[in-house]
């Protein structure tokens, strides 16, 4: 076997890149970590102006710790979808850049933030829905729980949101025009 005999200079060189590379690595996976759970409550999302009425009906639903349990579902709990960890942050990246376009370009004020909410199934995932609610026939009415049995059977071409339209944010539509008088 050949050695090879590197100057010392090279060496150097070497060793210098090596450690300034794994310490680059290792404060990028660090940073990334923290921005991603940083990106994720609720006062982020609200340092756009427009989310500002979403968030106050958001805490005055079930979702927002209304609830017995005390529980609290941050917008991405519901608002990315869940599962793998690429995926997940893919549309987080994408997410954060269209919304933060749009909230360049629209007007706030004119914009149909009601309608917009028919295009729910878009922004609201199952799989985000089912993270948190396993037990879906627990508490159920008969009807409720043959409703969720044919979504699980896949007899429905259904979402959760297409039933539980407005989960996650009670009085919506109050909230909205009062924050945007439309």
């Amino acid at each position: 076997m050949m050695h090879i005999k590197l100057p010392k200079k090279i060496k150097h060189i070497l060793i210098l890149g090596f450690v300034a590379g794994f310490i680059l690595a290792l404060g990028t996976t660090l940073g990334s970590g923290y921005m991603i759970e940083a990106t994720s409550k609720d006062n982020f999302c609200i340092s756009c102006h427009s989310m500002k009425p979403f968030r106050t009906a958001w805490k005055k639903s079930k979702h927002g710790g209304r609830n017995s349990k005390g529980l609290v579902a941050q917008c991405t709990d519901c608002h990315l979808p869940h599962g793998d960890l690429i995926n997940y942050v893919s549309a987080k990246a994408y997410t954060g850049m269209h919304d933060f376009v749009q909230n360049l370009i629209i007007d706030p004020n004119e914009h149909d933030w009601i309608g917009k909410t028919e295009a729910r199934r878009e922004f609201t995932y199952d799989n985000s829905c089912l993270k948190c609610h396993q037990n879906l026939t627990e508490g159920l009415t008969i009807s409720g729980i043959m409703a969720h049995r044919e979504y699980f059977l896949g007899d429905l071409d259904k979402r959760c949101v297409d039933c539980h339209k407005h989960v996650g944010h009670k009085d919506l539509k109050t909230e909205v025009k009062k924050y945007f008088g439309q």
